[in-house]
């Protein structure tokens, strides 16, 4: 239980189906408003429904795990993606082990997603679906988790909460942000660590100095806006990230483009052959398109792209579909 809107009508629908149930909210960082302001959601939803809760710290597991590699990531010149990472390692991770010593036989979460016959499906609100956050948990844990609002709509959501005269308030909570520990920007985190505004060169894809930037941190693959060029008469777009030089390269759109990229800590849900066909997610928003993936050594594989694709970003997660089912995911190098 989070204390917002969609774990909060999960608790009501599964106390509704007859379930024994029991909430537990994750500290995972050191917010004392933040969570005051939740726990004030989980304690009134908690008596409405007269269950018991339980706070579970977590949060240097997930300093550790999630937000040090966080910044790691970004010092790197490369764009993480911590909410798969909590995912696998902390959500459907720590939470998952803690509710099943405790004697439960699954874990449900607020989750817009659906599991079917051990696999992750994509939910009946495609605006909301989040399969691809979760397309590199663990997949032994898939048969003891529940994503209770796979087959609804948010709007169905809110709706139900919004009936019930003591949820209205959490009803008309405004939407979380996908990274919690970031309440506007991620450079706001990294101004904790780095210094984020040096100034350095702009290259071209020659290697010529054509413009400066203002501290690489600041960009990321395909990024148009943010830099100075002494001269351009076409929009141009970051291709690459050199940190330790404190140089970005940008060139145009049709540079941003390429037929294949690789990565590494391949996660599968199924058993494939060497070679396979299926589509691939190279971002949460991008769409899915077709491609043939190469299994190499060391869990690494080679990804070709059956049309050239833009956007290729070190760090993000790659999520493989076979329509809606999620069959596996990997880290883009």
């Amino acid at each position: 239980m989070s204390g917002g809107v969609d774990s909060t009508v999960v608790a009501y629908l599964l106390k509704q189906k007859g379930y024994k149930i029991e909430g537990v909210y994750m500290k995972l960082h050191n917010s004392p408003d933040y969570h005051e302001k939740n726990l004030q959601n989980i304690e009134l939803v908690s008596s409405y429904l007269g269950i018991k809760y339980h706070i579970l710290d977590l949060q240097s597991e997930f300093e550790k795990e999630v937000y040090i590699p966080f910044i790691q990531t970004y010092k790197a010149g490369q764009t993480p993606n911590p909410c798969v990472i909590c995912n696998r390692k902390i959500k459907l991770g720590k939470m998952l082990d803690f509710a099943l010593e405790k004697g439960f036989d699954f874990l449900a979460t607020g989750h817009y997603a659906k599991i079917e016959n051990g696999k992750i499906i994509s939910p009946k609100d495609k605006n909301k679906d989040q399969s691809y956050f979760l397309s590199n948990v663990k997949k032994e844990t898939l048969k003891n988790i529940m994503f209770p609002l796979g087959d609804m709509f948010k709007d169905e959501v809110k709706k139900i909460a919004s009936e019930i005269e003591i949820l209205k308030s959490i009803a008309k909570q405004k939407e979380s942000s996908e990274i919690c520990f970031v309440p506007n920007t991620y450079l706001d985190i990294l101004k904790e660590h780095y210094d984020v505004k040096k100034e350095g060169e702009v290259l071209n894809s020659s290697g010529e100095v054509i413009g400066y930037h203002f501290g690489y941190m600041n960009y990321t693959i395909g990024q148009r806006k943010g830099f100075r060029l002494k001269v351009a008469h076409e929009p141009h777009y970051v291709l690459k990230i050199i940190p330790e030089k404190n140089q970005i390269i940008v060139g145009k759109k049709d540079e941003l483009l390429k037929n294949d990229f690789f990565v590494k800590d391949l996660n599968l849900f199924i058993d494939i052959d060497k070679e396979f066909e299926c589509e691939v997610k190279i971002r949460y928003r991008s769409p899915k398109v077709k491609c043939t993936i190469f299994k190499l050594e060391n869990n690494n594989a080679k990804v070709v792209f059956n049309s050239p694709q833009s956007g290729i970003t070190p760090s993000q997660v790659a999520a493989f579909y076979d329509k809606d089912i999620v069959i596996g995911s990997a880290i883009i190098l």
